[in-house]
């Protein structure tokens, strides 16, 4: 006999959860409400992602007819709105408002299985924002865009910046209603002070006035105001779960339904204050909440000041100018291994552009004049003047600095989702047996304002926000000290560390002033050659060096290489020029130093400049303040003629290791992480990237130069070298913080619950208390870390 097919019986759509017409279309023994929906399911079914329904119950949207995208075709359009392109890739970002739950960040992080042209997309869930790149001679940006439509998230497309114009505004409707719910709450309260304080007999003539009234205040106030508690209930009991929203629709439509039944039949005043200051209320807490999340978003994806100094040409002089104060027509001088800030034309030069930082791809791309350079590369050879054709976005770079983050982690991006099933119904449990246990010792009153009053007071929101907020707090301490961590993930990894490994040139030393001696003899035509060598270079001793020579022409550079810990070499004026450690130099030389820059022009040894570098201030208090809390360790680049002083910073049991290339700082790293250790790494960027990306917690110094690597998680100004110890105390203070405000959010949570199932919480005191919570919760968390801040020195 044979066996019985499962079928998926359900009066709603197997993809959208609408309900299902007369005639009913089916696939799969699975019933759809209408073509659209259907045929997304057919098109996941044919690449097998049906793991899109696994995450949520009828998760998808029901798709538009298909739009008209012939304006994506055209080459104009399509410059403005990828953020990046070159040969064969191109990235673009896209708003889509349809996100909104596991399955949403699922699918749209498994494009590739619907079309191989698309090899990478990443998703910002609070943002609703999707990052796609793909091979564009294989597919077009109308193809993309029309595939996502297919799919039902269609892209909400402008040439404005939309995602940053949806996320800095305020939810202009959620205004409205605020100030429709608090007009029609004061009117109600102000009809209903006869019922508060006692009818006359006068008064007692206006009292069905005053009912109707009120009740015609509660009708725009449920219908409008509330419209959205109701939507969003209906749609879940649709999908067979409660979420948060359905207690709160009950509420406010049994109060509408009392209030309109006292009114008709005359059997007293109704609960139209209750109704009406309970959405006013509630409405409040939601934009509340919809803030805190709006500064938390701000502070993690838009930094108000991006750490990287650019070098912008006016007048024939160099200026380092902040990342945001850059300008479409400056000219800018980006050096080796230098970033590019914004999208810009190639005007002198010959350029190697290393895309890693964007695409993941790290095989050079030769550019050539003309040519658009976009955001995020980072010259490989000599140094280049470009002029901006596009404003620096520092979202845009915070972004690609910030990829760690996109990871998916369904579980994080969605905590209401993963508790609003078991948190509401764990309420309605509680809220039913306050019910019935008041009814059953007959005291209807009592049982009413039990069950409303727990249904509301009994909100998780408050659990969600003590972490991003506090954490979010410190970041925006940290940005003012001149400390700019990636996000807040970062942040708790810098608490667990237990070990900080130093480089020592550009990290214990500064790169601002050096004092600096030539052994050796150079003329002044080969002081001009050595100079526009060093121009090229972002290195620390190089611009120091190069500063002392201060040269009034320089000579054009090629065949410019830069080998990461030995020096540079290049061809000047027609003379092969050489600067570096001795590695760097086209023949041995014996009975010389092995510290300095060694320079070498043609086949002749000219010298060596002696670098006598400054050490950064506070540096025995630093060290001072770390031993006993952390093992140190240096490791550096250079020879060990500092070894003196440095034990002079640093105790007997500090390690250090001298004349370290980048591979062996990276080994270095990888060795102590096998002994389980927690490694924070401080460096240069330069020659430690490797070490900077293998740690635990990385922290690239800068001083007012662009040698920003992606691979840190975190930039520190070298002025603020000396308040790392501070700012790891914030750390462990603020994880403090998190643990009593959770405590104190849960504490709240019990105390409501305990006086809301005796009936003694009358409803409108409940719904005042939400927002509340809210605001105890920011508040608590806000004076904390500042008290923290300032207690460790961090804010005046």
């Amino acid at each position: 006999m044979k066996n019985p097919t499962l079928v998926h019986k359900s009066s709603v759509c197997y993809h959208c959860g609408d309900q299902l017409p007369s005639v009913k279309l089916s696939c799969d023994e699975k019933d759809f409400c209408c073509v659209g929906c259907k045929s997304v399911y057919q098109i996941l079914a044919e690449n097998n992602m049906c793991n899109y329904y696994a995450y949520n119950d009828t998760p998808g949207h029901k798709i538009k007819e298909n739009g008209h995208f012939e304006y994506l075709e055209e080459p104009s359009i399509i410059s403005q709105l990828i953020d990046y392109k070159d040969s064969e890739n191109s990235i673009i970002t896209f708003y889509v408002p349809a996100i909104h739950c596991s399955s949403c960040i699922w699918l749209l992080e498994h494009l590739y299985k619907i079309n191989p042209a698309i090899f990478s997309s990443r998703i910002d869930f609070l943002k609703k924002e999707v990052t796609v790149s793909y091979k564009h001679d294989k597919i077009s940006l109308r193809q993309l865009v029309e595939i996502l439509n297919q799919i039902g998230y269609e892209p909400l497309i402008s040439l404005q910046d939309v995602v940053k114009e949806k996320g800095n505004s305020v939810n202009k409707q959620l205004i409205w209603k605020i100030a429709i719910a608090g007009f029609c709450m004061g009117n109600v309260m102000l009809f209903s002070f006869p019922e508060y304080f006692g009818l006359s007999a006068v008064e007692k003539e206006f009292q069905y006035l005053f009912a109707w009234l009120n009740l015609a205040f509660c009708v725009p106030v449920t219908f409008y105001c509330a419209k959205e508690y109701f939507t969003s209930a209906f749609a879940s009991l649709k999908q067979r779960h409660i979420n948060l929203d359905t207690p709160l629709a009950l509420i406010i439509a049994v109060l509408f339904i009392r209030t309109a039944i006292s009114t008709a039949f005359g059997t007293g005043p109704g609960f139209a204050d209750t109704l009406t200051g309970l959405v006013f209320l509630l409405l409040m807490g939601k934009w509340v909440k919809q803030r805190t999340y709006h500064h938390i978003s701000f502070d993690r994806d838009y930094r108000s000041y991006f750490p990287i100094a650019i070098t912008v040409l006016k007048d024939g002089r160099e200026k380092p100018t902040a990342i945001n104060e850059i300008e479409v027509g400056d000219r800018l001088l980006i050096r080796n291994g230098e970033l590019i800030p914004a999208d810009s034309i190639l005007m002198k030069g010959e350029v190697y552009l290393d895309m890693s930082f964007v695409t993941g791809e790290a095989e050079p791309q030769q550019k050539v004049l003309g040519e658009i350079l976009y955001a995020g590369g980072r010259q490989m050879g000599e140094a280049v003047e470009l002029e901006v054709v596009k404003s620096a976005s520092q979202s845009y770079l915070t972004g690609l600095w910030n990829k760690a983050y996109y990871k998916t982690d369904f579980k994080k991006k969605n905590f209401n989702d993963s508790i609003a099933k078991y948190f509401s119904i764990g309420v309605f449990v509680v809220a039913f047996s306050a019910t019935a246990y008041w009814l059953f010792q007959h005291d209807s009153v009592k049982a009413w304002s039990a069950f409303t009053a727990v249904v509301i007071v009994a909100c998780p929101c408050v659990l969600a926000l003590s972490t991003p907020f506090t954490l979010s707090a410190i970041l925006s301490v940290f940005d003012k000290k001149g400390f700019y961590v990636k996000n807040t993930d970062a942040v708790e990894q810098l608490a667990d560390c237990d070990t900080i490994v130093f480089d020592k040139t550009g990290t214990l030393t500064s790169t601002v002033n050096a004092n600096i001696h030539f052994n050796g003899a150079l003329n002044k035509e080969e002081q001009l050659l050595v100079a526009s060598l060093l121009n090229n270079s972002s290195h620390p001793l190089s611009r120091q060096v190069f500063k002392s020579l201060c040269p009034d022409k320089l000579f054009a550079v090629s065949e410019y290489n830069e080998i990461p810990g030995k020096g540079i070499m290049g061809l000047v004026n027609g003379r092969m020029v050489y600067a570096g450690s001795k590695k760097i130099l086209p023949f041995e030389l014996e009975g010389k130093e092995n510290g300095g820059v060694h320079v070498v022009i043609g086949q002749s040894y000219k010298g060596c400049y002696a670098i006598e570098q400054e050490w950064r201030s506070g540096l025995f208090k630093l060290m001072s303040a770390l031993e006993g809390r952390f093992n140190l360790k240096v490791l550096s680049g250079d020879t060990n003629r500092d070894e003196k002083i440095l034990g002079c910073f640093f105790g007997t049991e500090t390690s250090m290791q001298f004349n370290q290339s980048p591979r062996q700082k990276l080994g270095e790293v990888i060795s102590l992480q096998d002994k389980g250790k927690k490694v924070m790494m401080l460096g240069d960027g330069l020659n430690d990237a490797g070490a900077l990306k293998q740690s635990n917690f990385g922290i690239a110094i800068t001083d007012n130069i662009n040698n920003f690597t992606p691979g840190c998680d975190a930039i520190l100004k070298g002025t603020s070298l000396s308040l790392l110890p501070n700012f790891i105390q914030l750390v462990q203070d603020g994880l403090k913080v998190i643990k009593i405000s959770f405590g104190i959010a849960t504490a709240y949570n019990l105390i409501g619950v305990y006086y809301a199932v005796q009936g003694t919480l009358y409803p409108l005191v409940a719904a005042i208390l939400m927002p509340i919570s809210t605001i105890t919760i920011i508040s608590f968390t806000s004076l904390a870390t500042r008290y923290f801040a300032r207690k460790n020195k961090l804010v005046g």
